[in-house]
């Protein structure tokens, strides 16, 4: 069974979900992900809760309301970074109303790094530290391009997985 790309193939070269088979695998990829995502700090507990939400009714709810920050940060850090460049750059209270927004989404996902380095960014425009401000922005994507691509490929295994869960072959007619 060879791995391309994140997705299991069987000899036949198919993807396992294909199958119907992997859905256990890709089960313990996916906690094997978030454990390591909590484990260096990039979530917290409230990613849990988010999760606890999702139900059969609404079985997309934490990549949906994961997109809709993504789609919003990114609006907040196109802000972010238009007003540091700015010649004449002295509002410091615009982006720090910027980043409370940033730090309020990010805690409601349970993006704990991301909220921390907005805290840590917050601090500097309290100090109208410039510099200070276009390292922690610096870092703010960072953290926020690292924590989409995790979060990505976790929604990709998932997406897999219940594939794989769902696919159910008829069973043989006995004659």
């Amino acid at each position: 069974m060879g791995v391309e790309e994140g997705v299991y193939k069987a000899k036949t070269g198919l993807p396992l979900w294909m199958l119907g088979l992997g859905a256990d695998l890709l089960w313990a990829d996916m906690n094997r992900l978030l454990g390591f995502l909590f484990h260096q700090g990039v979530l917290d507990e409230q990613f849990l809760q988010l999760q606890q939400l999702q139900d059969d009714t609404s079985p997309n709810f934490v990549s949906e309301v994961v997109n809709i920050y993504f789609h919003e940060s990114e609006k907040l850090l196109r802000n972010l970074r238009a007003l540091l460049m700015e010649r004449e750059f002295s509002d410091y209270k615009k982006m720090g109303s910027h980043l409370n927004q940033f730090m309020g989404s990010s805690s409601s996902i349970g993006a704990k790094r991301v909220r921390n380095v907005c805290v840590a960014f917050r601090a500097a425009t309290e100090h109208n530290n410039r510099a200070g401000c276009l390292r922690a922005l610096e870092m703010l994507e960072h953290e926020y391009c690292y924590l989409k691509n995790k979060l990505h490929e976790l929604f990709q295994i998932e997406q897999q997985r219940a594939l794989a869960a769902g696919v159910r072959y008829p069973a043989p007619v006995q004659n």
